[in-house]
């Protein structure tokens, strides 16, 4: 038995031992126990499988219903199951003090105001402290003496206080994640706000440099147009020579 809880418990679990007793010839024989018990109503774990598959070979020695698959609803009803040695719960929850087995001081409605409760176990805890070190200080018992020191009584009784300390911390401890994750993502909403404005800042700049380009684009455009149109004036213009005014002169009025 202890060598079945060792190997449990390692990292690297083998197979359990039965899993050589799923065979198809035993899953066959268990089908065949369901279909000649389906008209009767009884329960199949209180029946004799040998009498009713006596017209079959290799009937195994233990029972056929051991291959049955896990009762989901019976899992369900319990809220727990046990995989290699450890206990999973079906709804995953946080367990209180009380669950675990120990002495628990504060309320265990989440809903209810803890502070009175916690402000009352840390003075519990100083005062006990505080009797703590007169009892060390006092003097030690007889030597045959059964009766417990009054330290020890003190040191249980602070390890209950911190305990519940603790668990009420980590209770808490949901509470501080949801704060934590809603801190973190109203800063990425804040970052991604200022880098908006950011490039819609850059957009108007880029916007504005581009319409003081296009404005010089269009100068410069119509400037050369103008220049262009009075070198063509002037080239289109007739020239006059010496010799047309000489031939004018000549002529009869």
């Amino acid at each position: 038995m202890e060598e079945e809880e060792t190997e449990l418990r390692n990292p690297f679990p083998s197979p359990p031992s039965h899993y050589a007793n799923y065979t198809t010839h035993n899953l066959r024989l268990l089908h065949l126990l369901r279909d000649r018990l389906k008209d009767q109503d009884v329960d199949i774990s209180t029946v004799n499988q040998h009498d009713l598959l006596s017209d079959q070979t290799d009937i195994p020695p233990w029972p056929l219903t051991q291959l049955e698959k896990p009762r989901v609803d019976w899992i369900l009803e319990e809220g727990h199951y046990d995989v290699f040695g450890d206990m999973w719960f079906v709804k995953e929850t946080i367990p209180s003090l009380a669950d675990l087995g120990g002495h628990q001081l504060y309320p265990a409605d989440p809903s209810t105001d803890r502070r009175p409760a916690l402000l009352s176990i840390l003075r519990s805890l100083l005062v006990t402290y505080s009797n703590l070190t007169g009892a060390i200080l006092a003097p030690p018992p007889p030597p045959y003496s059964t009766v417990p020191p009054e330290w020890q009584r003190q040191v249980e009784w602070i390890t209950v206080l911190a305990q519940n300390l603790m668990a009420a911390a980590n209770d808490l401890r949901p509470v501080q994640a949801r704060g934590n994750l809603e801190n973190m993502m109203q800063r990425q909403l804040e970052l991604r706000r200022e880098e908006t404005a950011s490039i819609h800042t850059k957009c108007d700049g880029l916007e504005a440099r581009l319409l003081e380009l296009r404005a010089t684009a269009l100068d410069s455009a119509s400037h050369h147009t103008a220049s262009d149109a009075s070198q063509q004036g002037q080239s289109t213009a007739p020239v006059v020579t010496i010799e047309d005014v000489l031939r004018w002169a000549e002529q009869p009025t």
